[in-house]
């Protein structure tokens, strides 16, 4: 062998003693047989900085080169020949190390993919033998020497990986351990030579060595690259705790190839431990026994069990191959249908993997698959025919990936979880799970969260609402509580009541929820996975289709598909409502709902506000149909495209309010929180109606505290008066005179210095209804004869229809019959041009109730009577009522 760059570089009989010379014979050599340009090996020698006879030294280097080549050759032929825009050099297979190494490795990798690994053994071991230490070493390194250095040392380590792999299949695990311990150590973050070490320990008998090598790499990958090891090894750790049958070492055949393994009769059993303290389902339970016994409704061989992430279906269906080990002689085996990062696998994959389990062998990443002579699914068939066997199939993505593998496994019964039902699977009996009810998830709680959430029911019942019901975020609670002693049950409750940090909270080892949700989020499409991000942003505890148009800017249509494509996922819920304006709405498990927000992150303003301004379009049209020509806060709105309100509130005004009076408030509450002040104010304006006339009076506060700090964060003064014009009127219904004063005289200081005298007037009309309640009927009269000359000189047909109401409650209370049945015809009139219908039929209703009581010649009795008023709301006594 001539030439060798697989060391220090060296050419017989001696190549050039310069630095540089031997830097171009290197270039030459790790790119034989091919041109190299000289600007290449201009770069080669000087980088970016050659000098200006760059050329000229050059053509000396490659003159020295060819006269040393020329000296060691026996034909006379010079191998090193010009050739535009370049030179080449003639190197023969044999001549150079490199060329024989990577014909070597080759021949290796050929012989171990037909399993001979006794030969490819022993042609890796020639392949390394041809180093002698770092590639292309003892010379300077410009680009192409230090890339070709990097990928020549990878390729020795992928070889060297080989050869024990090679190795470890016949059975040479102790030979190995030494080997492997000093590779590991130069190598602390080649998590496969970790592997090959892990393995040999272990069919060594040397089990805790092995775990330790595991906790070594893992602190080696976490410390320096910030990185948890891959999924490889981590399932090889996972195997090695459940001393895996598989991972031992079970002799071979004189050749070195596996011998043939016979149909075992023992029964192939491959499941979860059982879980102790399985809680609940009962009446699933009893469904899957009967089936697999073969006294189900549907007579048939699969099993289907759908329901969401964190339902428990894998546990449910561990459980009932557990339980049903009679019937099923031949083995149980549970095969999980994504790889350690959530991705499906591929079918052919899947019945592969199912097939080595069944076989025993090892799984990939311990040391290698075997090489199938023949279709996986057809071995699969034969390996199975005739056996009284259950196979688990655990979180099938689509029909599509599990067809095979029911097709390979015509004789075995078949247990199939996934997160949405696979409808189009022929002859299948459905089990659909849901979260737990709530006394299962309080014995969950019980069972799994030790003495301290047995202390506190409260807390108990909670921490299940907070994590919704749902079964694994139960027991990641309840094993977190037990893990941190130091903690009470309404610290973890506590804990869970914030949504931004919720997730985060029901993490523990292993055991995490927002990894199992981030799964089916994943599962679905990207306009899809954008969807269930802003839906999010949805009102509490359910919404309607129009929310769902605003927030994803699309017309009703779209916004249902998307919708029910996240229904069908498991992402969102479907929620049927009987008698209602909107037969089916929508809403999130509150850990989906979360989720949700989470990923949205930032950037929500605009969504945000599309729904708010659907929600004030909606709620000025029904506002407007309840009472119409009332005067509310104006923020200039248009519908979103799609959104009729015509439609959507129709004759139903107050019951519109009544389906969606939790959304409106939540409305304000983002409009708010997002910094969009009008909206805020406008929404909460046109909402104070029903909220008067439902005595909703906690959100009529709410809303309006959030619209007054709104209104002076925007300085808009006029929007601020409104409210506290709003809020003085809530103080009144509450009783409570001095706050309401004290606001109607704020709001009525704002209206007359922007000089809107018709509302000022109604703030007066609002302060004398509070005298008059309190029994100051003449300070309320001065005060309505106020509000009904500056209503009447400001054109405001509904301030003064308010302050004649007023004066006929005044005339009523002083016993003055005549005047008050002619101020209630005034009212009528007023609120006739004001366009407010129930305002006319108030005033119609109390004057027959006057004339009535003049009839029947009661009018002493009418002067004394005492009366109360309240705004919105005027009360006669009972015995003018007849009540």
């Amino acid at each position: 062998m001539r030439f060798r760059v697989l060391g220090p570089v060296r050419m017989v009989p001696a190549a050039p003693s310069a630095a540089k010379p031997r830097a171009v014979l290197a270039t030459l050599l790790v790119q034989s047989n091919n041109v190299v340009s000289t600007h290449t090996l201009i770069d080669e020698l000087w980088n970016t900085e050659p000098p200006r006879t760059a050329t000229t030294t050059l053509q000396v280097y490659v003159s020295q080169l060819r006269k040393a080549l020329l000296d060691g050759t026996a034909d006379g032929q010079q191998p090193l020949i010009t050739r535009p825009p370049g030179y080449l050099l003639r190197v023969a297979p044999d001549d150079l190390d490199l060329l024989v190494f990577e014909a070597l490795r080759e021949q290796g990798r050929a012989a171990y993919g037909r399993q001979e690994y006794d030969e490819a053994s022993r042609t890796l071991e020639r392949a390394l033998a041809l180093w002698t230490g770092p590639a292309l070493s003892g010379i300077p390194h410009g680009p192409t020497l230090e890339t070709s250095a990097i990928r020549l040392d990878e390729l020795r380590a992928e070889v060297l990986e080989q050869r024990i792999a090679a190795d470890l299949r016949l059975g040479r695990h102790q030979e190995l351990v030494g080997e492997l311990m000093a590779l590991a150590h130069d190598h602390p973050l080649r998590e496969t030579v970790h592997c090959h070490l892990m393995v040999a320990l272990y069919r060594s008998g040397r089990q805790s060595d092995a775990l330790q090598v595991y906790h070594q790499a893992r602190r080696a990958l976490v410390s320096e690259l910030g990185v948890e090891p891959g999924p490889v090894m981590s399932r090889l750790l996972e195997r090695i705790l459940a001393c895996d049958p598989a991972l031992s070492w079970r002799g071979g055949t004189g050749s070195g190839r596996p011998a043939a393994r016979p149909v075992r009769d023992e029964p192939v059993v491959w499941l979860p431990a059982p879980v102790g303290d399985f809680t609940g389902r009962a009446a699933q339970l009893a469904l899957g026994r009967r089936f697999l016994h073969g006294e189900g409704p549907v007579p048939g061989r699969v099993l289907a069990v759908s329901g969401p992430a964190g339902s428990g279906k894998t546990t449910l269906a561990a459980r009932l191959a557990h339980e049903t080990a009679d019937r099923f002689p031949d083995g149980r085996v549970l095969l999980l249908l994504r790889d350690a990062g959530g991705r499906a696998l591929t079918a052919e994959a899947a019945v592969a993997t199912l097939l080595r389990r069944l076989r025993g062998e090892p799984e990939p990443g311990a040391d290698g698959p075997p090489a199938e002579p023949a279709e996986p699914g057809e071995l699969l068939h034969e390996r199975t025919r005739g056996r009284k066997m259950l196979v688990v199939l655990d979180d099938a993505v689509s029909e599509a990936q599990v067809r095979p593998l029911l097709a390979a496994l015509p004789d075995s019964t078949v247990v199939l979880t996934s997160r949405h039902a696979l409808g189009a699977l022929e002859g299948v009996q459905h089990l659909v799970l849901d979260v737990f009810d709530a006394d299962e998830a309080r014995d969950l709680l019980l069972r799994c969260g030790g003495p301290a959430m047995r202390e506190d029911p409260a807390a108990v019942a909670e921490t299940a609402r907070l994590c919704g019901n749902l079964p694994l975020a139960l027991r990641v609670a309840a094993a977190g509580l037990v893990a941190r002693p130091h903690w009470t049950a309404a610290d973890l409750a506590r804990r869970l009541a914030d949504e931004r940090t919720r997730l985060g909270a029901l993490a523990l080892g292993d055991l995490d929820v927002r990894g199992s949700l981030l799964t089916a989020y994943r599962d679905v499409g990207v306009p899809e996975r954008q969807a269930f991000r802003l839906l999010g942003l949805a009102p509490l505890p359910d919404f309607a289709l129009w929310s769902a148009a605003a927030l994803l800017d699309c017309e009703p249509a779209e916004a249902e598909r998307y919708a029910e494509e996240l229904v069908r996922a498991q992402l969102l819920e479907a929620r049927p409502r009987t008698g209602r304006l909107t037969p089916v709405r929508y809403g999130f498990h509150p850990l989906l709902r979360a989720l949700s927000l989470e990923l949205l992150g930032q950037g929500s303003a605009a969504a945000t506000g599309r729904l708010c301004r659907a929600f004030l379009a909606l709620a000025r049209h029904a506002d407007a149909r309840l009472a119409p020509g009332r005067d509310r806060l104006v923020e200039p709105v248009a519908p979103p495209a799609g959104i009729h309100p015509e439609e959507l509130v129709g004759a139903a005004p107050l019951q519109w309010f009544q389906e969606e009076s939790a959304g409106l408030l939540e409305a304000v509450r983002q409009a708010h929180a997002t910094g969009q002040w009008g909206l805020c104010c406008a929404l909460a304006s046109a909402a104070a109606g029903y909220y008067e006339a439902g005595a909703l009076w906690d959100d009529w506060e709410s809303s309006h505290q959030l619209a007054l700090d709104a209104a002076r964060q925007a300085a808009d003064t006029r929007a601020e008066a409104v409210v506290l014009c709003s809020l003085g009127d809530l103080a009144w219904q509450r009783r409570q005179p001095t706050a309401a004063v004290d606001r109607y005289r704020l709001a009525w200081h704002v209206f007359t210095r922007e000089g809107d005298r018709a509302s000022a007037a109604r703030c007066v009309s609002g302060e004398a209804d509070v005298m008059l309640g309190q029994g100051r009927v003449a300070r309320a009269e001065r005060g309505y004869v106020r509000a009904l000359t500056a209503g009447r000189a400001a054109g405001d047909e509904r301030g003064a229809a308010n302050a004649l109401r007023g004066l006929a409650l005044v005339a009523l209370r002083e016993g003055r019959a005549t005047e008050a049945l002619s101020r209630l015809a005034e009212y009528e009139a007023a609120a006739g041009r004001a366009g407010d219908r129930r305002w006319q039929e108030y005033a119609v209703r109390l004057t027959r109730t006057v004339t009535e009581a003049r009839a029947a010649a009661r009018e002493t009795e009418l002067g004394t009577a005492p009366l109360e008023v309240r705004p919105g709301v005027w009360l006669l006594p009972a015995h003018l009522t007849g009540g």
